[in-house]
């Protein structure tokens, strides 16, 4: 079977009898790893030009040997007519034709840290209070035809990388929860009060969200996207009858959407699921992933299993740092064989998975050889 094959298998009723592996947050991966990953400049991931995006793509594809990948959508061809990449001595500027000016491009950070100085959260100096205040900061989406869509050249990256790697790797996309969404509004502190105390305010914000999600599932279909990774985070902590209200109304009708497109859900709940397992599995989703045990609580494989029964498929949740990055070739394979074990008690509705993305000290060659021994130990 190929990669696609099995993750297709596995979101499937009937289950499979060879699990894929995969790794979770690509991206970030990424942004640590470029050197080792790939032997283009930093700047190639900014590019206009379409052979050097697919250049760098591949190479990531090929030197990870996981079974899935992403497939984003593209500058239109006017962007690409508008910009061009300078390189100097003292840096890489972007330059735009219509606007007429220029833009020093920054190197992504590994980890993601910004300077020291930098505040890491959001704290807005006058956050919003009503929905006319949030219609501002959430304005309706725009609404794009699949016709306008194709034209405009936001497929032409998809489409080659479809063409390479389409019917051997599983293409993805992602979607934030409307809830989790609603933190780059108000930040973590008003957030999490204005759930407790304006969960109507919270809810008209979780409509706008929502209506932009709609739209972004309509656009990775047309890409050809097959999987949609949906990310929530913070929501451990409001309880679960918040939880209920807030939340699980709409990613319901995110993972209907889905199905609707013809593709498939992921609902990767980021945090501890304890009070709310019944809320996570009713959603629907194809399939769930969650983080492995840290930070106080803890997530068992088998528990998961348990609980979903071959309802939905489970993503494995290897632990990315004690496992991978510092454990022994033996240890990763122990814990491999042990999550393949629970992944056959879910009906063999099971993908290879970790819990949170590999970390900034985890070797290429390690992730590599994850991909490697997940084939080989289901031979």
């Amino acid at each position: 079977m190929t990669g696609r094959e099995k993750i297709e298998a596995a979101m499937s009723s009937e289950g499979t009898k060879e699990f894929p592996a995969v790794v979770c947050y690509t991206g970030i991966f990424i942004r640590d790893h470029w050197d080792a990953l790939t032997d283009c400049p930093w700047w190639y991931q900014f590019s206009p030009d379409l052979d050097r995006q697919l250049e760098w793509r591949m190479d990531v594809i090929e030197k990870t040997g996981q079974d899935w990948f992403g497939l984003p959508a593209f500058m239109s061809h006017q962007e690409r007519e508008d910009v061009r990449l300078d390189v100097r001595p003292d840096g890489v500027y972007r330059m735009s034709a219509g606007a007429g000016g220029e833009e020093k491009l920054e190197r992504p950070r590994v980890a993601g840290w910004a300077p020291p100085s930098t505040v890491q959260s959001i704290h807005p100096a006058r956050p919003a209070t009503t929905p006319n205040e949030i219609d501002r900061l959430i304005p309706a989406p725009v609404r794009r035809s699949r016709e306008e869509f194709l034209a405009a050249g936001r497929t032409d990256l998809a489409a080659r990388l479809l063409e390479k790697h389409g019917r051997t790797h599983y293409p993805t996309s992602s979607v934030a929860s409307p809830l989790w969404h609603c933190y780059s509004v108000w930040g973590f502190e008003k957030m999490m009060t204005l759930v407790a105390t304006r969960p109507d305010l919270v809810e008209y914000a979780c409509q706008r969200n929502l209506a932009h999600c709609l739209q972004q599932l309509c656009e990775a279909a047309w890409l050809g996207v097959q999987g949609i990774w949906i990310e929530e985070c913070l929501t451990d902590m409001i309880a679960p009858d918040a939880f209920a209200r807030l939340n699980i109304p709409y990613v319901r009708r995110i993972v209907e959407e889905i199905r609707a497109l013809g593709m498939h859900s992921i609902y990767y709940y980021c945090g501890d699921p304890a009070k709310k397992w019944d809320l996570i599995l009713s959603i629907g989703a194809d399939a769930i992933s969650l983080e492995e045990s840290k930070k106080g609580w803890r997530i068992d494989i088998e528990e998961v299993a348990s609980r979903a029964q071959g309802r939905c498929a489970a993503l494995g949740n290897i632990d990315a740092i004690d496992v991978l990055e510092r454990g022994t070739d033996d240890q990763l394979r122990a814990e491999m064989r042990r999550q393949i074990i629970a992944g056959r008690r879910n009906g063999n509705r099971f993908i290879l998975s970790l819990g949170s993305p590999p970390t900034p000290g985890t070797p290429v060659e390690r992730v590599r050889r994850y991909c490697d021994l997940a084939r080989e130990l289901q031979q």
